[in-house]
């Protein structure tokens, strides 16, 4: 059998999962992100909802969106998806919910985010507009649904959805509930710039 490289290709960063290096701690990305963590180009979102719902129930929703605006001269790589939903005092209620992946939509009325850098100390901005809000997306494609439970989920997504300038992605979390309850739902979204 012949000796196997240990480099995926000539000009690709050696196969690992920590980026992390001795001026730029405290970053914890995939291996094909590791061109991007020595340029501090690693970013996350993150919001929450959260509603006591009345005899008849009801929806809460959690959506994130994130543009890539034309001419940022980079694409974005989706690292990982995060969500949750949190289901208390409930009278054997019904449930759904479901997380959404979208290629563009709109949320309404939204809360403007600034995206936080994963390289923690790192002085470098995000070329994104990143928004929250409560209201459901309209429009845009669906890429991904996900039926939820009640508790964590996570999607590994490694650079798999790429965001190229003038792009949008958004990610709609809900949890429904068919009668009296508290219900809570969050979602955070990582990505790298490059």
């Amino acid at each position: 059998m012949p000796n196997q490289s240990i480099f995926k290709t000539s000009n690709k960063p050696l196969i690992g999962q920590a980026a992390n290096t001795i001026n730029k701690l405290g970053c914890y990305l995939p291996s094909d992100a590791a061109t991007s963590a020595a340029v501090a180009g690693a970013f996350s979102i993150y919001a929450a909802n959260s509603a006591s719902l009345g005899l008849l129930g009801g929806t809460v929703n959690t959506s994130l969106q994130v543009v890539n605006p034309v001419g940022s001269g980079k694409r974005l790589f989706l690292d990982q998806v995060y969500c949750y939903i949190s289901v208390a005092l409930n009278l054997l209620s019904g449930f759904s919910g479901q997380l959404s992946i979208l290629q563009g939509g709109s949320i309404g009325t939204s809360t403007s985010q600034t995206p936080a850098n994963l390289v923690l100390g790192s002085s470098v901005a995000s070329v994104t507009t990143a928004a929250s809000s409560i209201n459901t997306v309209s429009g845009g494609t669906t890429c991904q649904v996900y039926a939820l439970y009640p508790g964590p989920f996570q999607i590994p997504l490694g650079g798999n959805i790429v965001v190229p300038p003038g792009q949008t992605i958004t990610i709609n979390v809900f949890g429904s509930l068919t009668l009296l309850g508290i219900l809570g739902n969050g979602a955070s979204v990582t990505w790298w710039e490059k």
